[in-house]
C-alpha cells in the first residue's frame, strides 16, 4: 500500500458517495483502481441516542435475540436429528428456551452495568470531506479521465499509464 506522500489528490468531495462515484467512473474507464484510495479528512465520531435502556427493556431485547438464536438452534437440531420427533416441537423448544436464556442474560447484564450506560445508541464515523488519492505517477491520467477526456465505458484502458492493469 502506497503512503500518502506517494499519492496526489485528484478530487475532493463533500460526501463519501460522491468520492465513490468518482472511483467508479475511473474504473468504468479502465483506470487501475487498485492504485486509488478514498481518504476521509476532518474525522469525527457521532453517536445518536435512540432511547433509554432499563432492565425491563434489556430483558425484552434479550428475549427477542435469544428467541431468534433458539429458533435457529432448534431448526439445526431438527435437521440433524435421526428420530421421529416433530420438527415444529424442537423449534418451539428452541424458541422458548432461547427467549428465557436471552431475557435472563439481558436483565443480568443491564443490572450489572450499575447505571453506567442507561441508554441505547447508534454510532458512526463521518468526515468533513473525502479526497480521492491516486499514485503520483498515474495521477495525471486520473485527472484526465475525471475531466471526461477518457475512453467511453467498456473501452480498454489507455496504454500510456505507468503500471496500468486491464
Amino acid at each position: 500500500m502506497a503512503s500518502e506522500d506517494d499519492r496526489r489528490s485528484v478530487g475532493t468531495y463533500e460526501t463519501y458517495r460522491e468520492a465513490q462515484r468518482a472511483v467508479d467512473l475511473l474504473s468504468d474507464r479502465g483506470f487501475p483502481v487498485a492504485r486509488v484510495a478514498i481518504i476521509g479528512r476532518g474525522l469525527r465520531f457521532e453517536e445518536q441516542v435512540l432511547g433509554r435502556e432499563t432492565v425491563l427493556s434489556a430483558t425484552a431485547r434479550g428475549a427477542g435475540s435469544g428467541a431468534c438464536v433458539g429458533v435457529l438452534f432448534g431448526a439445526f437440531l431438527w435437521a440433524i436429528s435421526a428420530n421421529g420427533v416433530s420438527g415444529g416441537l424442537i423449534v418451539l423448544y428452541g424458541l422458548v428456551f432461547g427467549a428465557i436464556i436471552g431475557a435472563l442474560l439481558g436483565a443480568i447484564l443491564q443490572a450489572a452495568s450499575g447505571g453506567q450506560r442507561d441508554f441505547r445508541s447508534a454510532s458512526r464515523m463521518t468526515a468533513d470531506h473525502y479526497d480521492v488519492m491516486v499514485d503520483v505517477e498515474i495521477a495525471d491520467e486520473a485527472d484526465r479521465l475525471l475531466d471526461g477526456e477518457g475512453p467511453p465505458r467498456g473501452a480498454q484502458p489507455a496504454t500510456g499509464a505507468a503500471g496500468s492493469v486491464g
